[in-house]
């Protein structure tokens, strides 16, 4: 195999690639503070976070929610019993009379492939968020309003970018080592809250294309799914990037709600690769990693999704039939995109002779659906709850390496007849498109008769969220990738692939 595709793919794509494809949209995974659009907590398979003031009453921790991001959405006055420093010696309630709420949480992955992979072995993973929220009203009179500032210390080193080479991480915490500013934004509600704006530096993987009994799933393809990862600049803008913009949520009544967003879609200014890393590509790692650049020379990213709301419980002392929220939504990105098969002169990337020049798409585009479902509750104490969700994601072929994405799985809660327990199964796919394949046999046929047609990647999930105390949250995990990386070559001049990867995890949660 030649140099240049030897760094062509496996180096280009799997190390600078590879950082951002690994990264774990889930982590910011939170539901916005709305008003009566959204459903009561019981209704939900999952309990909301005290960052997730989703139903106007009184909510609780997530215990089974994968994500760093601590309270960032608390009430002022939540159940202290939830944190382990409790109101740190009288000032969370000294801080709360002024509007400011102040948490942290910390997550640590442990994880580990022995069997499959490009090799075999342990790797550890930490997370800090530190989150401040500051409600108007308390010193301005202003309300519906809400500041919101948080910051991420990112530690460890990356399973899948070591030991496996899959497309997605398996884990949703996944990120380069750094301490860096997330997110730094302002929100004002108007019309008693049915609309709501939110302006400054925004991660769009909290609210956008996310599955409510997905949030129980530690793999990265349940949340900001394979196609925002892969298809986009850097990931996208999501953990642990966020980006200048403006997000819209308008809520007319309690069964629907229309999310609208724009923003910059470059948030680290790094250069587009191409199909296989024919093309040079900055190393993310190095760029921006403060998280203090506030990009505008990129293109504008749009993303717009409806949700509808089935049998949403806002009353909960009347009996409602099983509850579940239908999403469709699109994106667009004005950049411009690298053909995955042809260069700037319409002549083929994969043979050894082309100029590696970048034949650019105008533009770029994904549409995507997701269903959550439940389909049994416990009649009689509802602690138990049975769900399912699904979602599937397209996007065009000649600019996208992935073009087909889709992920499924069933969730129970109350497990151990325990509300903040539960036990999910998940699938998921990644398809490369047409035109990426066709890069692979154009190589194979001019350059290296070993080189592999990546196709599909599949992986298994089985999860389960033990709560230990309210403040603490225990999630053993297991994971079998099909097929990684689409069937990328294990080593050069070997047509062998990538063996199937069994992966075990234990994630622990403290929220202080």
């Amino acid at each position: 195999m030649s140099e240049r595709i030897t760094s062509s793919f496996h180096v280009k794509y799997l190390q600078h690639f590879g950082k951002k494809l690994f990264i774990a949209s889930q982590l910011s995974l939170m539901i916005i503070k709305i008003s009566s659009s959204c459903y009561a907590s019981d209704n939900a398979l999952v309990k909301p976070n005290t960052n997730q003031n989703v139903t106007g009453e009184n909510t609780t921790k997530l215990a089974d929610q994968p994500t760093a991001t601590p309270n960032k959405e608390a009430s002022m006055d939540s159940d202290e019993d939830s944190t382990l420093l409790g109101s740190v010696w009288g000032v969370r309630p000294w801080l709360a009379q002024y509007g400011f709420a102040l948490a942290a949480e910390d997550i640590n992955d442990l994880w580990g492939n022995p069997y499959g992979g490009v090799k075999q072995g342990p790797a550890y993973q930490g997370i800090t968020t530190v989150t401040l929220t500051w409600d108007p009203e308390k010193l301005l009179g202003i309300k519906h309003g809400q500041f919101n500032v948080s910051m991420l210390q990112i530690r460890g080193r990356s399973l899948g970018d070591d030991n496996l080479g899959d497309l997605n991480s398996v884990s949703n915490m996944d990120a380069v080592r750094s301490t860096r500013l997330w997110e730094l934004w302002y929100q004002q509600g108007f019309w008693d809250d049915k609309l709501n704006v939110r302006i400054g530096k925004i991660a769009l993987d909290s609210e956008f294309n996310i599955s409510d009994y997905g949030l129980l799933f530690l793999n990265s393809s349940f949340g900001w799914s394979m196609i925002n990862t892969v298809d986009t600049f850097n990931t996208g803008v999501e953990y642990p990037y966020s980006a200048p913009g403006i997000r819209f949520n308008f809520t007319p009544n309690e069964h629907w709600t229309n999310l609208l967003a724009i923003t910059d879609d470059n948030p680290s200014n790094v250069s587009i690769c191409g199909p296989s890393g024919a093309f040079e590509c900055d190393d993310q790692s190095k760029k921006h990693r403060s998280g203090t650049h506030f990009n505008f020379t990129g293109g504008v990213f749009v993303i717009n999704e409806v949700q509808y709301h089935l049998n949403p419980a806002t009353d909960t002392s009347k009996e409602t039939g099983y509850p579940g929220t239908y999403r469709f939504g699109v994106f667009f990105d004005s950049a411009g995109f690298a053909d995955q098969r042809y260069n700037a002169q319409k002549q083929l990337l994969g043979h050894p002779d082309t100029e590696q020049t970048m034949f650019k798409h105008d533009h770029n585009w994904s549409i995507y659906g997701i269903i959550d479902q439940m389909i049994w509750r416990s009649p009689q104490d509802k602690k138990q709850a049975l769900g399912i969700f699904g979602k599937v994601q397209t996007a065009p072929g000649d600019r996208n390496a992935i073009s087909f994405a889709a992920d499924a799985g069933i969730v129970l809660k109350g497990l151990f007849n325990k509300e903040g327990n539960s036990i999910g199964l998940g699938w998921g796919v990644g398809s490369f498109s047409n035109r990426a394949r066709q890069y692979d046999r154009d190589y194979r046929r001019y350059s290296d008769d070993t080189w592999r047609v990546r196709k599909t990647e599949h992986h298994i999930e089985l999860v389960t969220q033990i709560e230990v105390m309210p403040w603490l949250q225990l999630t053993p995990d297991f994971q079998y990738i099909f097929n990684p990386g689409g069937g990328l070559n294990l080593d050069e001049g070997s047509h062998k692939r990538i063996p199937n990867e069994a992966v075990f995890g234990l994630r622990s949660t403290v929220d202080f």
